[in-house]
């Protein structure tokens, strides 16, 4: 009721004033509670075994206050999750980058009495979790892959044939993956830039497939077996390339994204390649950066929000009891 030439009386000041307080004393605290980490607000993605991130090539736990998963640890922990990171080699084999993996989960366990483990892996991280998914399943309760390149990669293809006969891009790279295990605090990490590539080109991903063939699709760009030794596999990636002008990393995958012409990608990765187990989506809107939520979480405007996704992710465990 308006009064007085339009100015409210008594009685509606008291009733906004009323309702003020409420919205700030019990609807604010809700919010604020639901933002600080290790509350029991929102329990979302709190999923009965730890979550593991498991970086790509050239990737990193952490760099001081900077995530290889930009945000999204504490955007599972803000949900109730137990989350590492740990940093295996930046750049090596797959099985090498496996067994340092395994090594780390079951120091884990040894410390804090974890059974099992859900697995999630970018890029070069699918192959690194799938291995230990396959040598050790009783430590695995799933492995979720994002943006790996499971058949290969046609950029580690084209980047083959280019070094072949000349050490001096596997010693820029073994430079540059040791740089990076040093400021993550991992300087004692092997690495081997030559191996990587071997790993992620076609050729390796299909010796690698014959031998850890666990969750692997009957029929190409199809889906694989869901649970295999009680593991569940799931994977998702993405099919832009260019997806922020502010965003200089772009320009680098506009350049790698031409060894695949006309076949959907990341930038790194087809999108059929990353295909395994069972495919959540394979064309979100983001590039391979984008998939981790980097280049600090520069991505398309409408594209979708990239920590929403591993909440959603980390809720489908939750549910399915793991």
């Amino acid at each position: 009721m308006i009064e007085n030439g339009g100015v409210p009386n008594a009685i509606s000041c008291r009733r906004w004033m009323l309702l003020l307080a409420c919205w700030l004393g019990l609807i604010a605290p809700l919010h604020a509670a639901d933002a600080l980490p290790g509350t029991r607000s929102d329990v979302y993605t709190q999923t009965r075994y730890p979550i593991v991130l498991v970086h790509g090539l050239f990737g990193f736990g952490a760099i001081g206050p900077v995530d290889y998963f930009h945000g999204v640890a504490q955007a599972l922990r803000d949900g109730g999750a137990v989350v590492y990171a740990p940093s295996v080699s930046a750049a090596n084999l797959s099985e090498v980058r496996g067994e340092q993996l395994l090594f780390e989960l079951r120091a884990l366990k040894a410390a804090y009495g974890h059974e099992k483990f859900n697995l999630i892996g970018h890029s070069h991280g699918g192959p690194t979790a799938r291995y230990v998914a396959a040598v050790a399943p009783e430590l695995v309760a799933s492995v979720t892959t994002v943006g790996a390149p499971h058949t290969g990669s046609k950029t580690a293809d084209g980047l083959k044939q280019m070094a072949r006969g000349s050490s001096v891009p596997a010693a820029l790279a073994n430079a540059l993956s040791g740089a990076v295990s040093f400021l993550s605090g991992e300087s004692g990490l092997p690495q081997d830039a030559l191996g990587a590539l071997q790993s992620l080109d076609s050729e390796g991903a299909a010796v690698f497939n014959r031998r850890f063939p666990q969750g692997q699709p009957g029929a190409p760009c199809g889906e694989g077996a869901a649970m295999v030794n009680g593991v569940r596999y799931f994977s998702a990636g993405g099919t832009r390339v260019a997806t922020n002008p502010l965003d200089l990393s772009d320009a680098v995958l506009l350049v790698t994204s031409r060894f695949f012409g006309d076949e959907p990608n990341d930038g790194l990765v087809g999108h059929c390649a990353s295909h395994w187990g069972t495919v959540l989506r394979d064309d979100y809107e983001w590039n391979h950066l984008d998939e981790v939520n980097q280049s600090f979480g520069l991505r398309g405007v409408l594209s979708p929000d990239p920590l929403a996704f591993y909440r959603l992710q980390a809720n489908r465990l939750k549910k399915a009891g793991l």
